[in-house]
């Protein structure tokens, strides 16, 4: 098994706001998570943890409990948005809606199938024996987008998109499912901030950035956006944290 991650946050004197872990359990098979913080506007959040406090948190429980194979993914994070919510509710007010919270990506395999969750607009790809790469992605926030909607009112809200705060009850909102584990020869985790050169710069597919991924490493991938993002700057952020997670079974 090769397990490879990198990342690299958008700005040297900005904390990296993203979360990656592997577990490979004694017992066999093995679990990711990928989380990527959503920076809150300045003095907004309704709390005095930051955001890497939450991501570590809620990706450390997360991971514990993927790990074990005891429940569902989308339980599993239902369980870990709890306990992180538990930690802090004593001094914070978790009903604000800019509560640090975060994006989310698991996967568990053994050797029967490879499970996975997804959460706003993180992505996981599927490289299949044959070579054929598939992206799981939850596109809520890509559709609002295309209609040209305002995002911020719809954070957590039904008609919206969904990320992981402080309510256990969004887990039921993952995208989840499950594969046949001889379908899958290898998998990977992106923020979105990694998968820029696909999602933003249109000059990869997810095929071609997952080969980039196999061939030369996740830091390989991050260079490749941190060029683009020299070569043509984009609206909005001009980078962003960027993290990326590569296993071959």
């Amino acid at each position: 098994m090769r397990i490879e991650t990198a990342t690299e946050p958008g700005s040297p004197d900005v904390p990296n706001e993203d979360f990656v872990s592997v577990a490979v359990p004694a017992d066999g098979g093995g679990a990711l998570v990928l989380l990527d913080g959503v920076t809150p506007p300045p003095g907004n959040g309704g709390c005095v943890h930051s955001v890497p406090w939450f991501a570590a948190r809620l990706g450390g429980a997360l991971l514990e409990l993927a790990a074990r194979r005891e429940a569902p993914l989308a339980d599993c994070l239902a369980a870990a948005v709890a306990r992180t919510a538990q930690a802090h509710e004593g001094t914070c007010d978790l009903s604000h809606q800019l509560t640090p919270q975060a994006t989310v990506v698991a996967a568990r395999w053994d050797e029967a199938a490879v499970e996975y969750l997804v959460l706003s607009d993180s992505a996981l790809l599927l490289a299949g024996p044959d070579g054929t790469v598939t992206a799981v992605l939850d596109d809520r926030i890509d559709r609002l987008r295309e209609r040209g909607v305002r995002l911020a009112p719809l954070r957590n809200r039904e008609g919206g998109f969904f990320t992981a705060a402080a309510d256990p009850a969004v887990a039921a909102k993952a995208v989840t499912g499950s594969v046949p584990r001889d379908r899958v020869r290898a998998l990977a985790a992106l923020t979105d901030g990694a998968a820029r050169s696909v999602e933003v710069y249109r000059t990869d597919g997810w095929a071609g950035a997952f080969g980039l991924l196999r061939g030369a490493g996740p830091g390989a991938l991050i260079a490749r956006v941190r060029a683009l993002e020299a070569e043509r700057p984009a609206p909005g952020k001009a980078h962003d944290d960027a993290t990326a997670v590569l296993v071959e079974l």
